[in-house]
């Protein structure tokens, strides 16, 4: 069977022991299985797990919707995990950078991150919810979701760890899932918006094609700072 086709397709795989795996294909050659994994063949990998051509019953590819695994050139947006908690606390919880503009900090204590973790794990049933995190190398080093689709609407909004901020991360996360949103599931509009005064996250809204639309004067209170509001907003092409 040629599985080399198969790579960066979202598949459903049915293998010869009756069960069933779902999700994003890699495909590895035979001579890097022989070498990493000791294999006499070639396979494809789903998240982490390796099935090989020949345990492989039927296979054929699918359109996926919701919160799938997507794949850039700096990391992979993937779903949280239970254990992404602790790195989202410390990483983004104890950041005054990650609130400032926002106010908004559900990972300002551990359990709070946990909560907030198990919240969006919950939510993967529904096609409507996308909530992801980036992931290099299994370290978590930012965060990206669309919430609150209504009326062919939704809403996107994203964080960056500040160790790894500058590398345009955020940019390639918010392209990615623009386009995702928009080609993939078939949403008209995506809205975004940021505080006047929050110079990256204003970047990282224009170098990913949204558009400015309005400003909502003090729209935006943080303790006793008032911001004026600006919203962004990109339409399917």
């Amino acid at each position: 069977m040629n599985l080399s086709k198969y790579d960066q397709k979202y598949v459903l795989i049915d293998d010869i022991y009756g069960d069933t795996l779902m999700g994003l294909a890699r495909y590895e050659s035979y001579d890097f299985l022989m070498c990493e994994y000791g294999g006499k063949e070639d396979g494809l990998f789903i998240e982490d797990f390796l099935i090989y051509n020949s345990q492989i019953a039927s296979i054929e590819e699918i359109v996926p919707h919701g919160t799938v695994e997507i794949w850039t050139e700096q990391f992979i947006l993937r779903r949280y995990r239970p254990e992404d908690a602790e790195q989202l606390y410390l990483y983004l919880g104890t950041d005054p950078d990650m609130y400032k503009y926002s106010g908004w900090n559900p990972y300002a204590t551990l359990e709070m991150a946990q909560e907030t973790v198990r919240r969006f794990i919950g939510s993967y049933d529904d096609e409507h919810v996308y909530s992801w995190v980036l992931d290099v190398e299994d370290v978590v080093v930012g965060t990206i979701g669309a919430y609150d689709y209504e009326n062919d609407h939704i809403e996107v909004g994203f964080s960056v760890v500040s160790g790894w901020r500058g590398r345009g991360f955020a940019t390639e996360a918010l392209t990615k899932v623009l386009e995702y949103l928009t080609e993939n599931e078939g949403i008209s509009y995506v809205t975004a918006w940021c505080a006047a005064e929050n110079a990256g996250s204003r970047r990282v809204l224009e170098k990913s094609g949204m558009e400015f639309v309005s400003t909502e004067k003090g729209g935006i209170t943080v303790g006793d700072k008032v911001y004026d509001k600006l919203i962004y907003e990109y339409r399917q092409k």
